[in-house]
């Protein structure tokens, strides 16, 4: 019986004729395993670099690899998420224990399946069979790999109580030359409670522009914005004093830990940025740090950044855009719908991006994970 045959629990047997060789008699340093070679069978940790299972795939290499989670229990991961070049740390025994050979076999198997073949056997587990077929096997490697570790299966696991979803709207031109400058003109927020992967409720004000008072036509037909919407406004200053004390009255930061989610960088390093300039009060300490939808979706579907755009997103986990675009309020539900899905994958949403003095970074994955303050309202600059 070939060194495969004996794994449990794989999706389909493997072929008879599959006997790989062992080379040299060497072992994997870290999982101590003999090290096989063939043209199905091989995996290499791409962290370590060691050979720590040997599982078959199909045109690329299954990493596995082992994480801490924030409470400090031992996490697996796999398929080559991002750990920010952090080689893998664990001890031989983690990589010898067999469940983790089991996960890696199946993880091969998924590989292989078709798109029909992985819509049934998630329909088999009541399981979400719309998508493309790279999210389908990601969703199908999430969940085998919650049995397997025994956790049970879940709406999704999240770091935060709450996400609160924005997408500013802002002044703009059809050219939009470079001396243009853009001004919030709608400040929307979707409130996603990540237990209940529901809605739970919105905030939305349209605001009154102070440099260029006076929409363009493409910004109106754009935008759906119109002229009325932003006179009859309050300025940014008191926008903000509202979005304060609504979420004040939601708990968040006290009761309930929570962070910011956005649709890319710009709205919260370019256009709140630049806004809390034009009206001379410092930068809000609470919309600091932030889970950049765009990042998260790309590392955790490996799809490159131009398939990462909103409606990209929406087409690939087999959804349609609900709504008016760029509506703020609608592009910012849209955006929680999608964060919903992937919480339902089993992607773990944390902060990735942050402003600091005055210029946006990154957040590595290692950092320690802690959820947005207690909103305040900035005081005014000097």
């Amino acid at each position: 019986m070939g060194h495969l045959d004996r794994t449990r629990n794989a999706l389909h047997p493997l072929p008879p004729s599959h006997k790989p060789q062992l080379q040299n008699g060497k072992r994997c340093p870290v999982g101590q395993l003999p090290i096989m070679h063939c043209s199905q069978c091989r995996c290499k940790c791409s962290k370590c670099g060691h050979t720590s299972a040997l599982v078959p795939v199909s045109g690329q290499t299954a990493a596995l690899s082992l994480l801490r989670s924030p409470k400090g229990k031992q996490r697996c991961r796999l398929d080559g998420e991002e750990n920010n070049g952090q080689h893998c740390t664990s001890s031989s025994s983690d990589y010898s224990d067999p469940v983790y050979k089991e996960i890696a076999v199946t993880n091969g198997y998924i590989n292989r399946m078709s798109r029909d073949e992985l819509r049934a056997k998630l329909a088999e587990f009541k399981l979400e069979t719309r998508g493309v077929k790279d999210v389908l096997k990601k969703r199908l490697k999430n969940y085998y790999k919650k049995q397997k570790l025994m956790q049970e299966p879940t709406n999704g696991d999240s770091y935060y109580d709450y996400i609160c979803v924005i997408d500013f709207e802002a002044t703009c031109e059809e050219d939009n030359q470079p001396e243009f400058t853009h001004e919030i003109i709608e400040f929307p927020i979707v409130l996603l409670n990540t237990r209940t992967l529901e809605i739970e409720d919105t905030f939305q004000q349209y605001v009154k522009p102070e440099i260029n008072p006076q929409l363009s036509n493409f910004c109106i037909n754009l935008t759906g914005i119109t002229q009325d919407h932003v006179d009859k406004a309050d300025a940014f200053p008191q926008v903000l004093q509202n979005v304060v004390e609504w979420m004040r009255q939601r708990e968040l930061g006290t009761k309930y830990s929570y962070t910011i989610l956005t649709d890319g960088s710009w709205d919260m390093s370019k256009f709140l940025n630049i806004q809390c300039r034009i009206s001379r009060i410092k930068y809000p300490s609470f919309a600091k740090k932030w889970i950049n939808i765009r990042k998260s979706y790309g590392n955790f579907y490996k799809v490159p950044r131009n398939q990462t755009k909103l409606t990209i997103m929406l087409e690939k986990l087999g959804m349609n855009y609900d709504g008016r675009p760029h509506s703020g309020l609608d592009d910012s539900k849209n955006i929680a719908r999608i964060a919903i899905r992937m919480l339902q994958d089993g992607c773990e949403l944390r902060v990735n991006e942050r402003m600091h003095g005055g210029q946006l970074m990154t957040v590595s994955s290692s950092a320690p994970v802690e959820g947005a303050p207690a909103p305040q309202m900035p005081r005014f600059r000097n």
